[in-house]
């Protein structure tokens, strides 16, 4: 097959995930709501469910009541983003089956079908599936992290990682992807299927064309290729290394910028050329937890990212063991890439969203875990009308949540969770 022309992608119309709260069936499925949610939460789940689909919420409950299961059986949903018709795009990283990993389209209507399957995925080095990450959209051009997949293995001691002897089992891990469709195919496309002669052929940087049962097509080509890893020789594991790890991905102008949990820094990459260079380096800091628990520095593990009027804002997640109000959101000039902190004090910062709507300003602030060390609290949202002052708990009823995104129109902001769940919150 000529992997530089078109590849043929036949799925079945038929989404297959997917349960709404009051029982009707969102999508064809046996799958139950996922576990470690509040359950089905009667009233309050016929509101959400009106708002998903298009009426309005007179006020905010109870935090503790905001969340609503709206989709189960994801494999690790890590991002979300909104398109220009509404939809909402969902990236599961798959369970580290090769092929596992896609990007799903929810409809207005509550229906689920996916965008493109068989995207890569496999084991990182710290055991959890890696594949399909960050999404942002703009225009009709969808951008897409790779996360780092197999590229590392676990090394001889916690903390420590080695070059996968074999080899990564996708060239794709560790990039960029653009892919381009036109709102027809949003609307209309049964889904197409990444394979991995399309894999090859975008490694070698060929653009590719994709058309699916209904000869829609999808346009994707490779942005750009960051080097796998770096070396960071310990006494102890001469061979240890950094693997690079696209997690978040925004647009200012003509560049992107992605997070990369691995090497703790962000890339600014030429969306038209490519061209990838390292923009902002993210410190460690103190363990205060030190020596009771842990080494004595904590890694920044930048995370999500979002941008507002040029100035990036970056999630710093902290690595182990993950203290209590050791996270932080930091601004990141897009020019220069001068760093001042924005809001501290949080716990495992995952997103990060600029709230201007009129008059309203501020930010909401996800955090996978509210307290440390090692997540043993819940998934909380937080609203800082001052990024200075006290925030506004919003809903502290999540289960290892991994993005956000606000629909205003539909007075919702949804929430994916690392168990596999869509959860949805009122937001006015």
């Amino acid at each position: 097959m000529d992997t530089k022309s078109k590849h043929v992608a036949t799925l079945p119309p038929a989404p297959r995930l997917g349960t709404a709260v009051a029982g009707k069936p969102i999508g064809k499925t046996g799958k139950k709501a996922g576990t470690g949610l509040l359950g089905r939460l009667g009233a309050l789940a016929a509101v959400s469910l009106a708002l998903v689909f298009g009426a309005s919420f007179p006020g905010v409950a109870r935090a503790q009541e905001q969340c609503t299961p709206l989709l189960s059986g994801l494999r690790l949903p890590v991002a979300s983003t909104l398109t220009e018709r509404g939809h909402l795009l969902i990236s599961e990283s798959g369970d580290a089956s090769a092929g596992s990993g896609r990007i799903d389209i929810l409809d207005r209507d509550g229906r689920l079908r996916p965008l493109i399957v068989g995207m890569p995925s496999a084991h990182a080095d710290v055991g959890d599936p890696s594949g399909t990450a960050g999404l942002f959209m703009q225009g009709r051009s969808l951008y897409v992290a790779i996360g780092t997949g197999d590229i590392g293995v676990k090394g001889p001691r916690p903390g420590a990682t080695l070059v996968n002897p074999a080899g990564p089992s996708s060239p794709l891990f560790g990039s960029v992807l653009v892919m381009h469709f036109s709102a027809a195919t949003e609307d209309r496309t049964t889904g197409f299927t990444m394979t991995p002669a399309v894999e090859a052929a975008l490694a070698k940087g060929w653009p590719v064309w994709l058309h699916d049962s209904r000869w829609n097509f999808l346009f994707i080509r490779m942005v750009a290729k960051f080097p796998n890893y770096v070396p960071v020789p310990l006494p102890d594991v001469p061979g240890n290394v950094h693997v690079t790890n696209p997690f978040g991905v925004v647009g200012v102008g003509p560049s992107l910028f992605v997070t990369d949990g691995g090497r703790n820094l962000a890339w600014k990459v030429n969306a038209l050329t490519g061209a990838a260079s390292e923009f902002a380096i993210f410190p460690d800091i103190p363990n205060v937890l030190f020596p009771r628990v842990g080494g004595p520095f904590q890694q920044a593990v930048p995370t999500g990212i979002s941008a507002e009027n040029g100035k990036l804002l970056v999630s710093l997640f902290r690595g182990a063991p993950f203290g209590t109000g050791t996270s932080a959101i930091v601004g990141v000039d897009s020019r220069s890439g001068a760093q001042a902190p924005l809001i501290s004090g949080l716990t495992t910062a995952i997103g990060v969203l600029p709230l201007q709507h009129g008059r309203q300003r501020g930010y909401l602030v996800l955090e996978n875990s509210a307290t440390g060390p090692f997540f043993s609290g819940p998934g909380t949202l937080l609203q800082y009308d001052d990024p200075n002052g006290p925030p506004t708990k919003l809903a502290d009823c999540l289960n290892a949540p991994t993005s956000m995104t606000l629909d205003r129109k539909a007075g919702i902001l949804y929430v994916t969770e690392e168990g596999g769940n869509l959860v949805g919150i009122p937001f006015p």
